[in-house]
This record gives C-alpha cells, sequence and structure tokens, in this order.
C-alpha cells in the first residue's frame, strides 16, 4: 500500500529535478534514492556516525572515507547555507538601523524596503 510522507520544499525542488532530468516520477526518484542510501549504510564502507561527528569537528575529514567525504560535503554546504541565530540577530539589528542587510550582484549594499517603497 502506497503511503504519503512529508519533505521539506527544498528537497522536492531537488527531487523534481532530478525526476526530470532521469526521465523518472517524483516518487520513482525518491526510491531511486531510497534503495542507493540503504545499499550505501548496508555496503559497511559507508558510516553515518562518523560523518556526523566530522561535521560536529569531533573528527578529521581526513579521516573519512571517499564516499563518506561526499556525503559530509554536501551536508556541510546544506549546513553553510542556513544562518545562525547569532547572524539573524546581526542582521535583525541592521534592519532597525536602517542600514544594509546584504549585496546586490554588484557589491552594492541592499537595505531593506519599508512599505510603500518600491
Amino acid at each position: 500500500m502506497a503511503q504519503s510522507i512529508k519533505l521539506a520544499d527544498d528537497i522536492m525542488k531537488i527531487v523534481r529535478h532530478e525526476s526530470e532530468m532521469q526521465s523518472r516520477s517524483v516518487s520513482g526518484q525518491v526510491a531511486h534514492w531510497v534503495r542507493i542510501g540503504r545499499a550505501i549504510e548496508k555496503s559497511g564502507n559507508f558510516d553515518y556516525a562518523r560523518i556526523t561527528a566530522a561535521l560536529s569537528g569531533e573528527i578529521g575529514t581526513v579521516e573519512l572515507t571517499g564516499e563518506e567525504k561526499d556525503v559530509w560535503l554536501d551536508s556541510f554546504v546544506e549546513k553553510m547555507g542556513q544562518p545562525g541565530s547569532d547572524e539573524e540577530a546581526w542582521f535583525a539589528r541592521r534592519r532597525q538601523l536602517g542600514l544594509g542587510v546584504g549585496l546586490d550582484t554588484d557589491g552594492n549594499f541592499v537595505r531593506e524596503k519599508t512599505a510603500g517603497e518600491t
């Protein structure tokens, strides 16, 4: 019997893109990745606990296998793309002061627009 699951929008965007590239349905792409992930975990050449330890700085990435490094890098890039609470507070303070909250493609400060601004 088929079951429904909830996936985050960013994950679904990746799944949809890959399913189109591989000529699979969305559910077929997810099932394909599940089979691959399961096979990797059962292979003995891959240990997610070691990847987690490397992400938290408990072991160095030089101790990871090639496959583990690939997964570590994906996780690292994802985590670096998410702002921490200190960063959120810093940008909130800049918005409150009317200062720049980012850079445009030319390297110029971008200020948050107030109601009525275009």
